[in-house]
């Protein structure tokens, strides 16, 4: 009985995966809860389970990250950049307004970003109208309510097959 051959081939790695980081700030964990006049009904499950089913349609990893403390949020940044992340959709929430550390993170990374908020923070306090996040962003997403995350996401899609 002879055995048959196998040449050895070397098959190339699989290309990595385009991956796309969703970043959420303090409270997004009690959204559905947590002031659902302001923010909706749509919980942050519900948010990464649609954007998790588009992207995978898509091939891309989607990611989702939330804490509210804004050092986690700064080394989540900082891990994207070592492990090749090729997006990151933000919403920063109360940080949009006070946290120039998490703005320098995402400068330091120089991974192209769209901002995202639930409601239109222009037509809230005065002090929710400015953003250390908005000049720097390829986009801003605001008042659209949860569908932000999924036009943000649909942007960067159509970015990341540009390139």
């Amino acid at each position: 009985m002879t055995r048959a051959k196998r040449s050895k081939t070397t098959e190339a790695p699989p290309p990595p995966q385009t991956r796309v980081l969703v970043l959420h700030g303090p409270n997004l964990n009690l959204l559905g809860t947590r002031e659902p006049d302001v923010h909706g009904r749509t919980t942050l499950a519900d948010i990464h389970s649609a954007m998790d089913a588009r992207g995978r349609a898509a091939g891309v990893v989607i990611e989702s990250f939330q804490s509210n403390h804004e050092g986690q949020l700064i080394d989540r940044i900082q891990a994207a950049a070592v492990e090749a992340v090729d997006y990151i959709i933000i919403n920063p929430a109360g940080y949009s307004h006070t946290s120039v550390a998490l703005r320098d993170a995402l400068a330091a990374v120089a991974i192209p970003y769209v901002e995202v908020h639930l409601p239109n923070i222009h037509a809230r306090e005065p002090f929710r109208h400015h953003s250390y996040f908005s000049d720097r962003a390829i986009g801003v997403i605001c008042g659209l309510g949860a569908y932000g995350y999924m036009a943000a996401l649909e942007f960067a899609l159509t970015q990341l097959r540009k390139t």
